[in-house]
C-alpha cells in the first residue's frame, strides 16, 4: 500500500498544534480491525513502527512493538499520519483449496436453495503437555455421558458434539503441525482454533507458534487455559503472557475469547464449548447442503478387508449413498458411509465427518472431494487436476520472486523466520519489513530462535513463503522435507547481506546463487593408515548414502574443517561406488587426512537455487 501524503501541522489561536487539511490532497483509506499490534498496524498503513510509538506516545499511550491497541487509538494514529480509518468489518472463514478445485465455475447457490448456517469445524492447538488430547477426551465424553447409553465416539479423525441442541465438529488430530499439514496439502478446513494454555506452564514456545499459524491461515482463536485445578495455576499470568504475544482477551478490552478449565476434572467444558459457538455466529459460517457436495479427506488407509477407507469431512453441499465421487485423483461410487459413532448413515450434511467406502484407490490427507454426475466426469475431473497439479506456479524463492510479482502471482511474501538468539528477531523483522515495496508486502509470519524444523517448513509450503536463518542450522528431517517440496532455505550470518539480498530480489537485481543438497551424512568411527601418510575414514553411514566423487564437507562440533570429494570408497577390501545407510565403510577425502573419531561427514551436490 503506497503511503498518504502527510497533511501540514499549523498553531490554531490558542497556540495548540492542529492538522491543516485546507490544501492536502484526499486522505487514503485504510481499513483498521477492532484490535491490532503496533507491528501490524505499521504493515497496513507502511509506516515505521518507532513513527507509531511516537505518535501514541504523544496521546499518552506507552507502548512496545508488539502491544495491541484498540481501534480508537489505532484509528488516531492513522489519522495523525494522513490517512482516513474505518472499521474492518469481520470476514467468514471460508473453507478453501490450493489445488483451485474449490474456485472452479459452479451455479450459484440461489439456484440450490441458498446458504445455510452450518456447524463450526476446530482444531485444537497448543504447547506440549498443555492438555490437548487430554481436552479432546474430556469434551468427547461430557458429549457421550450427555446423549444416549452405548454412543461410544469411534476414531475416524474427527467427531461432533451436540450444545444446547447445536453441532461442533471437532478434527481429532490435535497440535499446529496436523492443523498445517492440511493447509499445505491445499485445503484449510478449520473455521476455528482453540489454544490450550496451561495454567501453571503459561506460553511457551509452541503456543507462540500455534498462534503465527493460526494468524497466517486466517483462523479465530479461542483461549482454553487448562489446568486451574492445579494448586500453582495462574491465569492471570497467562493472560499477561498472551496480550504480550497479541492476543487480548475480552475482559482486558480486547476481542479474543478466553475459558478457564480443567480436563482432568471436566470442569469449564460447557462454557468452553458456549464461547465456540459464540465465535462460530460472528464468523458467519454458512454453507449450502442443497448443491453436490464437495469437502477435505481427513484421513486415508487401505483396510485388509475393506480396502480404501477415507474420512471425509463435508463442508458444502450433501454427500449421498450411491454418489460418484472424486477425491484428490482416485475416484469410485460411494458403497457405504459410518458416522463417528460407527453408524451406517445414507447422508452426510457440511460440516459432517463421515468414513466412507467406495474408492478404486486410496487417497492423500487434505485432497479434495468432489461428488460428480458419473464416471465420465469424474475421468474428466481427474484428468484436468493432474493438469493443475503440473502447472502449478514454481514455489517462491528469491531467485523467481521477481519473475513471480511482475507476472501477478505474488503480492505477499511470506517469510519465516528463524534466528539463533532471540535477541535477533527484532532487528532482523525490521530490516525486512522495510523492504515492501508497492507491488509486495513483505511479512514475517512466524519467527523464534532455534534450529530450522519440520514444523517451519511445512508453514511454509502452506503459505507459500520461504525460510531465512539466521546464524542457525536447519534439522534434516526439514532439510529433506524442503527438498522434496522444494522450499527454499537461505542461511545468513551477516543482517546486511541478508536485507540485501531480499532486496535485490524484489527488485529484479539478484545474482543467481547456489545451495547445497544434502546427500547423505556418516560418523567416523576410527582412523586407519594408507598409502603415503594418508589416512582415511572409518565410518557408519547415519543417513542417505555416500559416492565416490561428490562433495563432502568435514564437521568438527559443527564446524566445517575441510571441504573436498570423496577420492576413495571401499568395503571391506572392495572398491566400490556407493553406499547406503546402515552400513560401515572406509572413505578417502583428497587432500586431507586429519580425521578424529566423531568427526561427521557430510556429502552434498551443489545446485543452483
Amino acid at each position: 500500500m503506497a503511503k498518504a501524503s502527510k497533511p501540514a501541522n499549523v498553531s490554531n489561536s490558542s497556540g495548540e498544534e492542529v492538522t491543516d487539511t485546507s490544501s492536502s490532497p484526499k486522505a487514503q483509506l485504510v481499513e483498521i480491525p477492532h484490535t491490532l499490534s503496533i507491528r501490524q498496524l505499521a504493515d497496513l498503513i507502511s509506516a515505521s513502527a518507532i513513527d507509531i510509538i511516537k505518535q501514541l506516545m504523544r496521546n499518552g499511550i506507552m507502548a512496545n512493538i508488539n502491544q495491541v491497541i484498540d481501534y480508537e487509538a489505532a484509528a488516531a494514529v492513522a489519522t495523525a499520519l494522513g490517512y482516513e480509518p474505518c472499521p474492518k468489518p469481520r470476514t467468514t472463514q471460508s473453507l478453501t483449496s490450493a489445488i483451485g478445485e474449490i474456485k472452479r465455475q459452479r451455479p450459484q447457490d440461489e439456484e440450490f436453495g441458498g446458504l445455510r448456517p452450518r456447524p463450526p469445524v476446530v482444531t485444537i492447538m497448543g504447547h506440549v503437555n498443555h492438555g490437548k488430547t487430554r481436552l479432546l477426551d474430556a469434551i468427547r465424553q461430557t458429549n457421550v455421558m450427555a446423549t444416549e447409553a452405548g454412543g461410544i465416539t469411534q476414531h475416524i479423525g474427527a467427531y461432533q458434539v451436540k450444545v444446547n441442541g447445536q453441532k461442533i465438529t471437532f478434527l481429532d488430530t490435535p497440535g499446529h503441525e496436523a492443523f498445517t499439514a492440511m493447509r499445505a496439502r491445499g485445503a484449510q478446513v478449520t473455521d476455528v482454533t482453540v489454544l490450550v494454555v496451561a495454567a501453571d506452564d503459561g506460553v511457551m514456545p509452541q503456543t507462540l507458534e500455534a498462534i503465527d499459524h493460526a494468524r497466517a491461515a486466517g483462523v479465530p482463536i479461542v483461549v482454553a487455559i487448562n489446568k486451574i485445578d492445579k494448586p500453582e495455576a495462574n491465569p492471570e499470568l497467562v493472560k499477561q503472557q498472551l496480550a504480550d504475544a497479541g492476543l487480548v482477551i475480552e475482559e482486558w478490552g480486547g476481542d479474543t475469547v478466553c475459558g478457564q478449565v480443567s480436563a482432568k476434572e471436566k470442569k469449564g467444558i460447557p462454557e468452553l464449548l458456549e464461547s465456540i459457538l459464540i465465535v462460530a455466529e460472528m464468523e458467519d459460517i454458512k454453507a449450502n447442503p442443497s448443491r453436490p457436495a464437495e469437502g477435505v479427506v481427513i484421513e486415508a488407509e487401505l483396510d485388509k478387508t475393506k480396502g480404501p477407507l477415507a474420512t471425509v469431512l463435508v463442508h458444502t453441499g450433501t454427500l449421498k449413498l450411491g454418489d460418484t465421487i472424486v477425491a484428490g485423483i482416485t475416484w469410485g461410487r460411494l458403497k457405504a458411509m459410518f458416522n463417528d459413532t460407527g453408524k451406517r448413515v445414507r447422508k452426510a450434511e457440511p460440516s459432517t465427518p463421515v468414513e466412507l467406502l467406495g474408492l478404486d484407490s486410496v487417497p492423500q490427507a487434505g485432497d479434495i472431494l468432489t461428488a460428480v454426475a458419473g464416471e465420465q466426469q469424474a475421468r474428466a475431473l481427474i484428468q484436468k487436476r493432474q493438469l493443475e497439479m503440473k502447472q502449478q506456479a514454481p514455489s517462491v524463492n528469491l531467485n523467481n520472486l521477481f519473475d513471480q510479482i511482475s507476472a501477478g502471482q505474488i503480492k505477499e511474501l511470506n517469510v519465516i523466520l528463524k534466528t539463533d538468539v532471540q535477541g535477533s528477531i527484532e532487528p532482523i523483522r525490521g530490516s525486512l519489513e522495510q523492504l515492501a515495496t508497492k507491488e509486495v508486502q513483505v511479512r514475517v509470519i512466524h519467527s523464534g530462535s532455534g534450529n530450522i524444523t519440520e514444523s517451519d517448513v511445512m508453514l511454509a509450503i502452506a503459505s507459500k513463503g520461504l525460510i531465512i536463518g539466521f546464524n542457525t542450522g536447519t534439522e534434516p528431517g526439514a532439510r529433506r522435507l524442503a527438498d522434496v517440496e522444494g522450499v527454499s532455505i537461505r542461511h545468513y550470518d551477516v543482517i546486511y547481506n541478508l536485507a540485501d539480498d531480499v532486496s535485490k530480489a524484489l527488485k529484479g537485481m539478484l545474482e543467481p546463487s547456489y545451495i547445497d543438497v544434502i546427500e547423505g551424512r556418516a560418523e567416523v568411527r576410527a582412523v586407519f593408515p594408507a598409502a603415503k601418510r594418508q589416512k582415511v575414514a572409518g565410518v557408519y553411514v547415519t543417513e542417505g548414502k555416500v559416492r565416490r566423487g561428490v562433495s563432502v564437507k568435514v564437521k568438527r562440533q559443527e564446524q566445517v574443517v575441510c571441504e573436498s570429494t570423496v577420492g576413495s570408497l571401499r568395503h571391506f577390501k572392495d572398491d566400490v561406488k556407493e553406499m547406503s545407510t546402515g552400513y560401515e565403510c572406509g572413505v578417502g577425502v583428497k587432500d586431507f587426512s586429519d580425521f578424529q573419531v566423531g568427526d561427521i561427514l557430510e556429502f552434498f551436490r551443489r545446485e543452483n537455487r
